[in-house]
C-alpha cells in the first residue's frame, strides 16, 4: 500500500518490532570488547587511579650498591593482582619504596617514590619510566657496574631496577639474543680470547678485556676490534653489520 504525503514532515517516531529487546543508551552488551584494553572483556578490571589499595600486596626488593655511597639502596616495588584466578589475571606495579641508611638524598628519594607510585596507580603504559630515569645523568659522572655496564647516575640505576621488575611480571618483554645470535657472539668472544689473553684482573670484574670500549647499544664496556671491525662481545653489535 502506497501512502502519499502532501505536507512537510515535522516529527517522526521509530516503531520497534515486537520481541526486540530494549536497549539502554550508554550501556554496552555484556560480551563487548573494550577498545584498546588488550582484547579483554568489559567486566575485566583494568588498572586505574581510583582502584583501592588491598590490605596485602605482593612485593619484590632490589638491592642497589654503588661506588657513590658506602650504604646500599633497597628498592621495593609492590604489585596489585588484577582479576585473580581468571584467564585475565595479571600483576601491575602499585607503589614503590626506597630505603637506605644514607640520608643525604632523603628528600628527592621520597619525592621520586611518590611520583612514581602515582604514575603506577594512574594505569596505562608505565614502561616509559625506565627510559626517563635512565636519561638522568649525574654532573659528577657515572660509574661502571659489575659486568662492565655503564650507569650514568643513581637515578638511572633505579630505572634499571624498575625494568627488571617489569620484565619479571611481564610488562616488558625480554629482548635477549636468540640461540643463533648468542652462538655468534660466543664464537666471536672465543675467537678474540684465543688471539689475545685478557687481563686477568679486569676479567674478574667485568668479564671483558681491559682495552674494551663502551658499546653505544647495550652500554657495556665490551667493544673490541675483531677482524678489522669494532664488535661488542656482550650484545653482538657490529659496525660492519
Amino acid at each position: 500500500m502506497v501512502i502519499k504525503i502532501d505536507n512537510p514532515i515535522t516529527d517522526f517516531e521509530v516503531i520497534k518490532a515486537e520481541g526486540d529487546p530494549p536497549k539502554t543508551a550508554g550501556m554496552a552488551p555484556e560480551n563487548e570488547v573494550i577498545a584498546g584494553a588488550e582484547g579483554s572483556a568489559s567486566n575485566v578490571i583494568q588498572m586505574h587511579e581510583k582502584l583501592e589499595r588491598p590490605e596485602m600486596l605482593i612485593g619484590s626488593t632490589y638491592k642497589i650498591k654503588t661506588p657513590l655511597s658506602e650504604h646500599a639502596l633497597y628498592v621495593t616495588i609492590n604489585d596489585i593482582v588484577l582479576n585473580p584466578e581468571t584467564p585475565y589475571e595479571k600483576r601491575r606495579p602499585f607503589e614503590i619504596f626506597i630505603n637506605s641508611k644514607n640520608m643525604d638524598h632523603f628528600q628527592w628519594i621520597v619525592a621520586l617514590t611518590r611520583i612514581i607510585s602515582a604514575v603506577f596507580r594512574k594505569g596505562g603504559d608505565a614502561t616509559f619510566l625506565v627510559e626517563e630515569l635512565r636519561s638522568v645523568f649525574d654532573p659528577q659522572g657515572g660509574y661502571f657496574k659489575r659486568g662492565g655496564k655503564y650507569t650514568p647516575s643513581l637515578v638511572a640505576e633505579i630505572g634499571d631496577a624498575i625494568e627488571a621488575h617489569m620484565k619479571m611480571i611481564g610488562m616488558i618483554q625480554e629482548d635477549d639474543l636468540d640461540d643463533h645470535q648468542q652462538k655468534l657472539v660466543d664464537d666471536k668472544r672465543q675467537e678474540y680470547e684465543t688471539r689475545n689473553q685478557p687481563d686477568s684482573e679486569d676479567s674478574s670484574t667485568t668479564g671483558f678485556p681491559a682495552e674494551a670500549r663502551l658499546c653505544s647499544k647495550c652500554q657495556t664496556k665490551a667493544v673490541v676490534l675483531l677482524d678489522g671491525c669494532m664488535t661488542c662481545l656482550n650484545c653482538g653489535d657490529s659496525k660492519c653489520g
